[in-house]
Parts: C-alpha cells; sequence; structure tokens
C-alpha cells in the first residue's frame, strides 16, 4: 500500500496515498482498535448538513470567501448524497465529543476541495470547522439524525402497523377467543377487540414520541466549545439553525 505523509500538532504520520481522510482521522484509527461498530453514516451525513450551512453562514457574516464556502457546500453535497461512505471508517469508540468523526468529516471535505483545485488550499479545522466545536457540532447532528430518522423511518413504520392492526382488528370482529388473567380465569372476547388495543397502544406511543421530538429542534451549534459561543460571530447560531431549517 501507498502512503502519503500528513502533518497535525502531535506531528507526523503515515496515510494511504488513496483516502481523503487526514492526520486526525487516522490517529483515530490507530488508537481505538477496539469492535467492529461504525459510526452511523446517518451521523455523517447530518454533519455534512451542518458543515454545509455553517460555510454559507461563515461566507454571509464575512468570515470566508465565498467561493470557498460554495465548494465546501458542494463537498458536503457528496456526503449528503452517499458518494464518499468509504471515507468513514472510524469506530463508535472514540472521546466523549465525537472530535474524531467531527474531524473526519471536516478532512474529507476539505481534501476533497484541495483534490479539485478550483479555490485557495483550504483547512480541515480553520476553514471547515470555523466556528465550530466538537462540543456542538456532534449534539446538533445527533439532533438533525434523530429527527430526519423519525420522520423517515420511525413514523411510517409504525403508522404502517398501525393501519394493518386496524385492518385485522374489523377482520376479526367476530372471532371469539377465549381471555385470561393472571389466575386463569377464562371470559370471552373477539381477537378484534384484543388487536383494537395494539392498535391504541401505538398511537398513544407514537403521540409521545412525536411530542418529545420538539426538543430535538433545539440545537447545541454556535456554543462552541464550553456554550459561551467564543469564537463564533454573535448571530452565528440563529444563522446556521434557519438554514438547517431550509436544508432539511
Amino acid at each position: 500500500m501507498e502512503y502519503r505523509i500528513e502533518k497535525d500538532t502531535m506531528g507526523e504520520i503515515k496515510v494511504p496515498a488513496n483516502v481523503l481522510w487526514g492526520a486526525q482521522t487516522q490517529r483515530s484509527l490507530e488508537n481505538f482498535k477496539i469492535g467492529k461498530d461504525k459510526m452511523p453514516i446517518e451521523i455523517v451525513k447530518a454533519l455534512a448538513i451542518l458543515k454545509s450551512c455553517c460555510a454559507q453562514v461563515n461566507a454571509k457574516l464575512g468570515k470566508m470567501e465565498v467561493d470557498v464556502a460554495n465548494e465546501i457546500q458542494l463537498a458536503c453535497k457528496q456526503i449528503e448524497d452517499g458518494q464518499l461512505d468509504e471515507h468513514f471508517p472510524l469506530s463508535v469508540y472514540q472521546t466523549g465529543s465525537g472530535t474524531q468523526t467531527n474531524m473526519n468529516v471536516n478532512e474529507v471535505v476539505s481534501s476533497f476541495v484541495n483534490n479539485k483545485g478550483i479555490v485557495r488550499k483550504i483547512h480541515p479545522n480553520d476553514d471547515v470547522n470555523q466556528s465550530q466545536s466538537s462540543n456542538d457540532t456532534f449534539p446538533t447532528a445527533m439532533h438533525i439524525c434523530a429527527v430526519e430518522l423519525l420522520n423517515t423511518l420511525l413514523y411510517p413504520s409504525i403508522k404502517k402497523l398501525m393501519h394493518t392492526f386496524s385492518t385485522l382488528s374489523i377482520k376479526y370482529k367476530d372471532t371469539i377467543k377465549i381471555g385470561r388473567t393472571h389466575l386463569q380465569d377464562a371470559t370471552p372476547l373477539t381477537f378484534g377487540q384484543e388487536i383494537s388495543g395494539w392498535v391504541t397502544m401505538l398511537e398513544n406511543s407514537l403521540d409521545m414520541i412525536q411530542a418529545s421530538e420538539t426538543y430535538l429542534y433545539e440545537l447545541a451549534i454556535g456554543g462552541t466549545a464550553v456554550g459561551t459561543g467564543i469564537n463564533a460571530p454573535a448571530t452565528f447560531a440563529e444563522e446556521v439553525a434557519k438554514q438547517v431549517a431550509l436544508q432539511t
């Protein structure tokens, strides 16, 4: 295998020549050789959405050149579309703030842009991660990901199951069966009545999950390292939240 030499604040490290990730990702691969569970690609794609929004806002606020922001957004779109999945190899076992996955995304985006050579060379931390920290990007991505999966996977599945049970409840409304308590006291009910209870349980569960979803719409972005917003423009949080809402 061919390698290239990447540098970060900890020094030099060998990285496979054919990958888009950089030093931080490689260090994580070498330091966390445990388990087979990889970081879910849905989290990576949520981070890409967030990085795209942050680049747009940084450009709007005069913190980044417009052409650089545009190229970052194009790279993020490649990630969102699943075109670069093989460049996100990290384990779920890493530092508590998800720093390595945040940097994995930053490095892949910067390498993708730099390989095109259309704009100036960009830096994974200084540019792609501008006005951000792992402490606010990762929880924000988790919220974006959770809302996306609730609405595209869980809710439709629950509603489909509810519809199936409702249909069966009507089909078996005259089918008598024995109902038993814990003391085995036999009393009759219809199978349709029993199934209707399942429908109600699902309805109530769906209502409770949807009510809880409200709290996922509050985003950590803009808090940066310790929640104070240091090193981010004053209106960064609100502007990024607006862009996330538009893109999702």
